[in-house]
């Protein structure tokens, strides 16, 4: 017997006949002596409605009233699922993120989770019931509602599983795992039976869409057995998902690369000519950094006749913004000009491998120039090598590196 928590998103959960699927996964979980606590998303594509609603109502809408809305659409769900749940003879019994208590900061529409009671939730498991909570809420400590940003019920999950120190917590999707890279662009892409924490918050960061990167984090930080599988698959007949968790508890073998991740929202800004002393990068990057703009990758040339280039990359929604910053900055540092690309592309090869098999980057770079691929900038940590590339290339680079690296072939 275990305690699970089971996270479902949106396309899990997003017709009555999907719900009723869920209830009836649950329920076999049930049968097995399982205590259950199921956390779920709003019904796909209703929390961009109730968005929609809200800006046709004002354009600048406020973020605590825009809460309010949003967080209505895992209200209805854990409803539903309860009540689907109590038609097969279970029982059950939906919170709130507010009922729970779970407490955020006052960040809204991005607040972070501050801490959780589970003492309610662990007297009705002790009870015999199933929990339903709603993901992506909680509430500040004046009681207002707050939400916790884009996939942010992936972070519901893997918190309450951290608080109720849960066996596991399987986060139900509609793809059956973690793959070696994106299966729309290469087919031969494999299911990764496990991988670690490490290489998940590297994938998650570059681009790889299936779970939301804060809840990574949370669970690397804590410990927490994190799964991903499959709701579409049949009740009882789902595969083993991919197991994320601590590099440690792995003895075996780790291979070399993991994955290849993409990212295409990129944009790349070039400062030219930009005086070469102390303390001009900060110059160039606080009025960004005020701006609230991420800045990924940061070149600087080798200064020669006193000057410099300095490249750096953003996401490619804060493009225009960033230009219009670093113009005024140009003037102010006298630089020459300042020039901008957003059709670029970043890929990456990730695996916790690489610490103890040196050549991956060159490996990386052959591959990528036997392609006549240009490379246009490179970022490397312990373990990922990124290269920003003419967004033109990205999927033949992605095939290409998913090949070289032998990710098409069965683990060993």
């Amino acid at each position: 017997m275990a305690l699970i928590v089971q996270k479902y998103g949106g396309t899990s959960v997003g017709k009555p006949d999907r719900i009723k699927s869920v209830a009836r996964r649950v329920a076999g979980y049930v049968a097995r002596g399982h205590k259950m606590v199921i956390v779920v998303s709003a019904m796909s594509g209703e929390t961009n409605r109730l968005l929609g609603l809200a800006k046709e109502i004002s354009p600048t809408p406020d973020p605590r009233e825009l809460d309010v809305i949003a967080s209505t659409g895992e209200q209805v769900t854990i409803g539903l699922l309860s009540m689907a749940l109590k038609d097969l003879g279970l029982k059950a019994r939906s919170y709130t993120g507010g009922q729970v208590r779970i407490l955020t900061d006052d960040a809204h529409t991005k607040a972070r989770i501050l801490s959780i009671d589970e003492h309610n939730i662990r007297r009705d498991l002790d009870e015999g019931h199933v929990v339903v909570v709603a993901g992506f809420q909680g509430v500040d400590e004046k009681g207002n509602i707050t939400t916790l940003g884009r996939g942010g019920s992936d972070t519901t999950g893997v918190a309450l599983a951290a608080a109720l120190s849960a066996d596991e917590c399987q986060i139900y999707t509609d793809v059956d795992g973690v793959y070696t890279t994106d299966p729309r662009i290469v087919p031969e892409a494999r299911r990764l039976d496990r991988i670690t924490f490490e290489e998940m918050l590297e994938m998650a960061s570059l681009g790889s869409k299936v779970l939301q990167i804060r809840s990574v984090e949370f669970a690397g930080k804590y410990k927490v057995k994190l799964r991903v599988l499959s709701s579409f698959e049949d009740e009882g007949h789902e595969g083993p998902g991919t197991l994320i968790t601590v590099e440690e508890d792995v003895n075996m073998e780790q291979p070399i690369i993991s994955g290849i991740a993409f990212n295409r929202d990129e944009a790349k800004l070039t400062v030219l000519g930009v005086p070469d002393r102390p303390g001009i990068a900060y110059q160039i990057l606080g009025p960004i950094a005020d701006a609230n703009i991420d800045v990924d990758m940061i070149i600087q040339n080798v200064g020669h006749d006193g000057s410099t280039d300095f490249s750096f990359t953003v996401n490619r929604g804060e493009f225009a913004r960033a230009m219009e910053i670093l113009e005024s900055v140009r003037q102010h540092i006298g630089a020459r000009e300042i020039k901008g690309d957003n059709r670029i592309c970043k890929v990456s090869a990730v695996g916790v491998g690489m610490r103890s098999h040196p050549g991956v980057a060159s490996k990386m770079f052959r591959t990528l120039a036997e392609e006549g691929i240009n490379i246009q900038m490179i970022s490397t940590s312990e373990i990922k090598v990124s290269v920003v590339l003419d967004e033109k290339y990205l999927e033949l680079a992605v095939r290409v590196l998913h090949r070289a690296f032998e990710l098409d072939q069965p683990a060993q």
